[in-house]
Parts: structure tokens; sequence; C-alpha cells
């Protein structure tokens, strides 16, 4: 009965904008890597995709890190990493391993380098445990984009545990922590409908202009390689920049993608809709839907000049994949894979001999003494929204 409370109660305090953001992010991502065939022939299809890249990982970034802990670390946040990050890496990059050698590769178990979509995982949990380290500094978000940026100059960093992506896309995560600190949820839910579609009519503006400017100039960003800047995940010297001036646009790309992560979030429905409960599975859609559109990625079937009607067929087609990957029956079927508990790898003793805690909180025998409880930070007011 204690935990069917506990679980009613979370549930109470889940905000429909956010389970919206959620969703439409990832469904976004879905459709990025859906039409990642086709942009090399169709200039609208190219538009397309940097369009969705211009603001879409850095609103997923965001979000994840507007729910991060920034606190110290303690039993439950490291279960919540393996069992939720670092144990569906493992078993999906080793799934990733055999469908390679099954399709005649060779057989290399290498978890150093992640497997398409996985070195988001790797990111996620390296912010994690970096986050409550980095806000101890006067200025983390100012710090986190000189990394970013500084990163970009050494060749040194590279994909090898998505270190690239990883410090490349660091300021996003700080940058969603941020927004928590500034209190906007409650303050934007308190707007009056009026007020609130007047700066969602801003955000429009800016997203028509960016869908506009996409198609005039696209011989432009090709010339410039914008889609691999977008991605962090090579140096500027691997890009094909070498002078000095290289970061200014890693820069530019940073303050504009926050930008555009806060109108996207403007956008969004404050209230719940059809969609909203689809906002809990986002980790399934991502770690799934790559399965679905693998044979589209690594064979022909996209290449070379296709009809007017593919591009949209697989926008609708990338949507249904983030639908059904949504549902509870699939949720049900993959989650020992995307959600394993795992129980039997974590110590049934509360402490070790030194004292370590090693389990959830509420699995451990209350203090007597009041005193001793942790005070909470400032950082991490209790959610009320």
């Amino acid at each position: 009965m204690e935990t069917r409370r506990q679980t009613t109660t979370v549930q109470r305090r889940r905000v429909p904008l956010w389970d919206n953001a959620r969703w439409i992010a990832i469904t976004l991502v879905v459709i990025g890597h859906g039409i990642l065939p086709l942009i090399g022939e169709d200039n609208t299809a190219y538009s397309v995709y940097l369009f969705i890249y211009s603001f879409h990982v850095a609103v997923f970034v965001t979000v994840s890190g507007y729910f991060a802990k920034s606190g110290p670390p303690n039993a439950r946040g490291i279960r919540q990493i393996l069992t939720d990050i670092v144990f569906p890496f493992f078993i999906f990059e080793t799934i990733w391993t055999v469908i390679r050698w099954i399709l005649g590769g060779e057989f290399a178990l290498d978890f150093t380098t992640a497997s398409w979509t996985l070195w988001f995982l790797i990111a996620l949990a390296v912010w994690r445990v970096v986050l409550p380290y980095l806000v101890m500094l006067r200025y983390p978000l100012l710090i986190a984009i000189a990394i970013s940026i500084g990163a970009g100059y050494t060749e040194t960093i590279d994909a090898t545990l998505a270190l690239s992506r990883t410090l490349g896309m660091l300021p996003f995560f700080v940058f969603g922590w941020k927004l928590r600190q500034w209190q906007l949820t409650g303050r934007w839910l308190a707007l009056e409908r009026a007020v609130t579609w007047r700066w969602r009519a801003v955000a429009i503006l800016l997203f028509g202009a960016v869908l506009a400017v996409m198609p005039l100039a696209i011989d432009t960003w090709r010339d410039l390689r914008l889609r691999r800047f977008m991605l962090y995940d090579e140096s500027y010297e691997a890009i094909g920049y070498d002078e000095p001036w290289s970061g200014a646009i890693r820069l530019a790309l940073l303050l504009f993608a926050m930008v555009l992560a806060v109108a996207f979030l403007v956008l969004m429905p404050r209230g719940a809709l059809w969609f909203t409960p689809f906002g809990t599975a986002t980790m399934y859609i991502y770690l799934l839907h790559t399965f679905v559109l693998f044979p589209f990625r690594e064979t022909g079937m996209l290449a070379g000049d296709q009809p007017f009607w593919v591009l949209p067929a697989m926008i609708l087609f990338c949507i249904g994949i983030s639908i059904v990957l949504s549902l509870k029956p699939v949720r049900r079927v993959f989650r020992p894979l995307v959600q394993p508990r795992a129980r039997w790898l974590f110590r049934p003793e509360p402490s070790t001999a030194t004292g370590t805690l090693v389990l959830p909180p509420e699995a451990l025998p209350l203090l007597d003494a009041p005193e001793v409880q942790p005070p909470a930070t400032p950082d991490e007011p209790k959610r009320t929204d």
C-alpha cells in the first residue's frame, strides 16, 4: 500500500507541459533519424533535417538537465544511474554487436564506442555525475560553454566513450538545470492564456523564420558543413575548420539552440492531451526506434532521387513509430531491457563495513536524531508543479 501511495504521489506531481515536450522532442529525434538517408539528394529533406537538428537535441538534453539532481549523490541517485542508464547501455550495445555479427560483421564487443544512438546514455550518465560538482562553481553555465567550445579545438577528444558529444552538449544539460533554478515553470503555468499566446506568437515567428531560411540558403549550409557542426561529435579541424575563430561557430549554434529550446517549450500545450502519457516512454522510443529504422539506414532503399511523397511518408511513418513504441504493451514487453531492475546485482545489506550506504533511503532504518538528517539544499526545492 505504501508503494502504491508513493507512486500515486509521483504521478500527481507530473506536469503535462513537460510530458508533452518530452514526447514531441523524442518524436523529432525519430523523424531526424528516419529522413537521414534522404538528405544527400533531396534539398527539401536536408532543409527539414537541419531545421529539426537546430533545436531538437538541445530540447532533449535541456529537459534531461531540468530534472537532474544537483545535490550530493546519494544511494538512490547512484542506483538510478545504474538501472536507468548504465545497464541499458551494456544491454543494447551487446544486442547491436550481435546484430552486426549476424549480418556478417566481426564480433567485436567494444563498449568504448557507442552504437548509433547509445552515445546519449553515456553522456547522460556523465552529465548526472558531473552536475553536482559543476554547480558548486559560481558560473556553471559559462564554464560548460567554455568546455564545449574548447573541446572542439583538439582532435584527441573523439567518439571514444562519446566524449566529444558529452562535452559538446554539456551546456544544454546545465542550461536545463538553470531553467529549474529560475523557477520558470510555475510562473509560466500561472500566466493568463492571452499573455502566453503573445509569447507563443514570437516563438512561431522565430521557428517560421528558421524554417524559411533553411531552403533559401541550402547550398550555403552544405558548403559550411553545418550538419556536422550540429552533431557535436567532431573537432573543428576534422570538419574542415582550423582557424582560431572556429569556436565562434559552435558558440553561435549553442546560443541559438538554447533560444530555440525555450521557444519550443513556450509552444508546448500546458494541459494534458492524447499524447501526454507518451511522455513517460521516451527512453523506450529512443532505444527501440533504431531497430525499426535500421533497414532504411543500412540498405539503399531510400538512396538516390525519390518521389516527392517519400519525405512526408517517412515523417508520418516516424510519428507512427513513436506512437506505437509509447504504448503500454510494448513497454511491458521491453521493460527488462530498457528498465532492468537487476535486484540480484545489488547488495542485500543496507551498508558496508565502513557505513557506506548502498540502498535507497526508504530501505534503511529511520534515524532517531532529527538533527542528523541532511538539510534541504536551496537548488533542489520540492516540486510543486
